[in-house]
């Protein structure tokens, strides 16, 4: 039987909802579109003043070939009509044209453009929808971990269990609690699995006392309509990935600026998707990143010319950026995430297979799964730091690598000056990016199931010197035998580097990590076998290690790629020793 976990459960930072920064937004929805319409049109209408009818005609042409190659039940009823009568008015009206009146119709169309945007942009947030959405998926959950736990339907009316116990939350969360009293948040999750925001927005709310954030939710998962309904009114904005076009992009992009001026606590993926190989995300995505910059300086350029009472010029508002690091034993979605991965890369044939993450009955397996076991997830709350990566105290201070406090202002500022520079905030978003990538690595949770998948692949790996990866994931996982006391040996030789990283502060990890080797591999062999049907790694009645699909086992192999583990390892010794299966 599981024991019950005691988890500290936060009050909340802001105790009325409608006190929240959200909801102040939604009331001023109309307005909030109006100023991103026209903060939108203003720098394309100046980045594009020789060349806005290509850009348009360009915008139209993706538009229409995403309407005939790739429609979804959510996009409007009017979409094809709406984009042939912007054709139709840009050619007769402007195209071939080069005078005031053709400029004057591509500015008109642009807008209509942006504005269509903007309004499938932005949500609302809907306080009864919030109570009701919050009471009924805490019940739901609940209910569903009562009756995993206790093996029965009976026991889902019957028992006292919350969700929270299974979630372990590590990291100063009262410091990022404070920084709400200090200045915006925006939370920038690593991503591996669609599970990632119902999980990340149930324990902000529930176990850390947060406001709700505004946050991306991809447009495809409003295809369902209960899903839909409640994500138009929670605080989610919509992003199409379908969308590739410039208009688009500045829209999205210049909402999140404006929100995020506005004080709006946000949330979104930096790594653009979830994690196709597994790996923790190092390549980050710039555009949503550079408007955290943005916001930033225009904050500073807002308060440049205010005084305190002293006489002294005000402190501006600051926006602060929280890494977190989701770590899960097993992925729902990892056959389909590597399948594709492989498919990308490699160039070769493989059988495309269906995500498992859009079917609401292996989700509701996956969960059911998850709750029955031992198996935690673990949120690992980053040290937060300003938009140029320097680390804040709780009272939103920044201080440089030597301890030195720093203001932020005088990184906007030239010849004295709060000025904008686009090519300097390009850098400036670079190097945040470098370093929210390289706090990932430090902030991640070692769990079992990526030791032993990392030890495991390595040594099949290491047994095959002469195959490139493909050829190694096209090997026969029936001829391979892992011996209990080889994979036993590589993983003790990881452990004891990771306990040396540890002491360096350069990465955590989980309490299981401190068994012994033998009582590691078991552990983490068992997390790995829990869910999937092909299972990455699995006992033999003899005791010794096999697995039934190499690719999946590189996915969790690749949690621990980005830090040369294997250069741990003493390859030659003679307990090291993958056996090879003979016909």
């Amino acid at each position: 039987m599981t024991l019950e976990k005691e988890v500290k459960i936060y009050p909340r930072v802001i105790e009325r909802i409608e006190d929240w920064p959200i909801y102040r937004l939604s009331k001023d929805r109309a307005e909030f579109l109006r100023e991103i319409d026209e903060h939108t049109f203003k720098r394309l209408a100046s980045k594009h003043k020789k060349d806005l009818s290509d850009v348009l005609v360009k915008t139209i042409y993706q538009e229409r070939i995403r309407i005939k190659e790739d429609p979804w039940k959510v996009d409007p009823p009017n979409d094809r009509s709406f984009w042939n009568q912007i054709s139709k008015r840009l050619i007769k009206k402007s195209l071939d044209r080069d005078d005031a009146e053709a400029r004057a119709v591509s500015e008109q169309i642009l807008r209509k453009i942006i504005h269509r945007y903007s309004e499938e942009i932005v949500g609302t947030f809907q306080i009864k929808t919030f109570r009701f959405a919050q009471r009924f998926l805490t019940a739901f959950f609940n209910r569903i971990f009562n009756a995993a736990v206790g093996r029965s339907l009976r026991a889902m009316f019957r028992g006292k269990r919350n969700l929270f116990e299974r979630l372990n939350i590590v990291g100063d969360v009262e410091t990022v609690r404070s920084l709400f009293q200090q200045g915006t948040v925006v939370v920038v999750p690593t991503h591996n699995s669609n599970l990632d925001s119902i999980l990340v927005g149930y324990a902000m709310d529930q176990i850390m006392g947060l406001p709700s954030f505004s946050y991306g939710a991809g447009l495809n998962l409003y295809n369902f309509g209960p899903a839909a309904y409640y994500m138009n009114r929670l605080g989610a904005y919509r992003v199409d990935r379908r969308k590739k076009n410039p208009v688009y992009l500045e829209t999205l992009k210049t909402m999140s600026r404006l929100s995020i001026q506005r004080g709006i606590n946000s949330l979104f993926f930096p790594g653009g998707t979830r994690s196709r190989d597994g790996a923790i995300e190092t390549d980050l995505k710039m555009g949503l990143l550079g408007t955290v910059v943005e916001a930033q300086r225009a904050l500073v350029s807002d308060q440049n010319s205010t005084k305190d009472k002293s006489g002294f010029p005000a402190t501006p508002p600051k926006v602060f950026i929280v890494p977190l690091v989701i770590c899960y034993n097993f992925v729902l979605e990892a056959p389909f995430l590597i399948e594709q991965h492989l498919r990308n890369t490699g160039k070769e044939n493989y059988i495309r297979l269906r995500d498992e993450g859009t079917s609401i009955r292996s989700w509701f397996w996956f969960i059911w799964r998850f709750f029955s076991t031992s198996s935690d997830i673990t949120l690992s709350i980053g040290k937060p730091m300003d938009v140029l990566g320097n680390f804040v105290d709780a009272d939103g201070k920044s201080y440089d690598r030597y301890g030195n406090e720093l203001d932020v202002r005088e990184y906007f500022r030239s010849r004295g000056e709060v000025t904008e520079d686009r090519q300097r905030e390009e850098e400036y978003t670079k190097l945040l990016a470098e370093r929210i990538a390289e706090r990932y690595l430090v902030e991640n949770v070692v769990l079992s199931s990526h030791l032993v998948a990392h030890a495991v692949f390595e040594m099949l790996a290491h047994q095959n010197p002469k195959l490139d990866l493909f050829g190694i994931l096209r090997l026969p996982p029936d001829d391979y035998v892992f011996p209990f006391r080889a994979v036993e040996e590589v993983v003790e030789q990881m452990q004891e580097k990771l306990f040396e990283w540890e002491r360096a502060d350069k990465i955590k990890l989980a309490p299981e990590l401190r068994l012994s080797p033998a009582e590691l591999v078991r552990d983490g062999v068992k997390n790995l076998g829990i869910y999937h049907t092909e299972k990455p790694l699995l006992f033999t009645k003899e005791g010794e290690i096999v697995s039934s699909d190499f690719r999946v086992l590189y996915f969790y192999h690749n949690r621990l790629s980005n830090y040369g583990l294997d250069k741990a390892v003493y390859w030659k010794a003679e307990e090291i020793e993958v056996l090879k299966v003979e016909d």
